[in-house]
This record gives C-alpha cells, structure tokens and sequence, in this order.
C-alpha cells in the first residue's frame, strides 16, 4: 500500500491506496495537520530596472487592470492570468511604475516575466 497526503477544502487527509492485484481493500483517511494552502502570488525579482512579476503558472493573459505607465502601489492586482478556467489577481510586489511584458491574449508558462515594477 502507498501512503499519500490529499487536500480537499483546506484541510490534509493522510491515505492509503491499495496497488493493483495485491488482493487487500483499505478504506482509511485521516486528518494530517499542516499549515493552510496560501494563495496563487506571483514570484518578484528585483533587477536594476524594477522587479519583475513572474508568472506563478501557466495560464492566458485575460486583461490588464492598470494602463502601461501606471504608478501602482504593493499588493494592487495588476493583471488577471486565467489557469484552469479561473481568473487569478496578479498583484505588484512593491510601489512603482508598471511595464508589461506581455501581452492581452498571450499563453504564458511559468515563470515567464509579466511586467516589471520599478
């Protein structure tokens, strides 16, 4: 049997899955304490021209919430990245003026470089 650690709402669940043909059913799950999942947040990194905002995923472009130029403070969403079919804030990770690096419509993996803060 493997062990595996499954989230369903917030909360870690510790279960057993049985391997194919081993002939035993093992019907357990119990709660696994652990800190709670935090929210999607893009990684920064700062470079002599701002910091950029990376993406924390793959995901589409959907819209910009800010105009190219717009001096924005931390933690203001700046752009929505849908993944999965649900839209996520990407927020600035520190006050300056915005700069896209992408664009309305373009598929992004992770890690690619959204915009730069500075």
């Amino acid at each position: 049997m493997r062990k595996f650690i499954v989230t369903i709402d917030g909360k870690n669940y510790e279960v057993g899955v049985e391997e194919v043909g081993s002939g035993q059913s093992v019907s357990n799950a119990s709660p696994v304490e652990s800190a709670p999942a935090a929210p999607a947040v893009a990684a920064s990194i700062p470079t002599a021209a701002g910091e950029k905002v990376l993406s924390p995923f793959p995901g589409l472009i959907k819209k910009f919430l800010v105009q190219e130029g717009a001096l924005v403070k931390k933690d203001q969403p700046i752009l929505v990245l849908e993944a999965m079919k649900m839209d996520n804030d990407i927020t600035a990770p520190c006050d300056g003026k915005v700069s896209f690096k992408t664009e309305v419509g373009n598929n992004v993996e992770t890690n690619a470089v959204l915009a730069l803060i500075g």
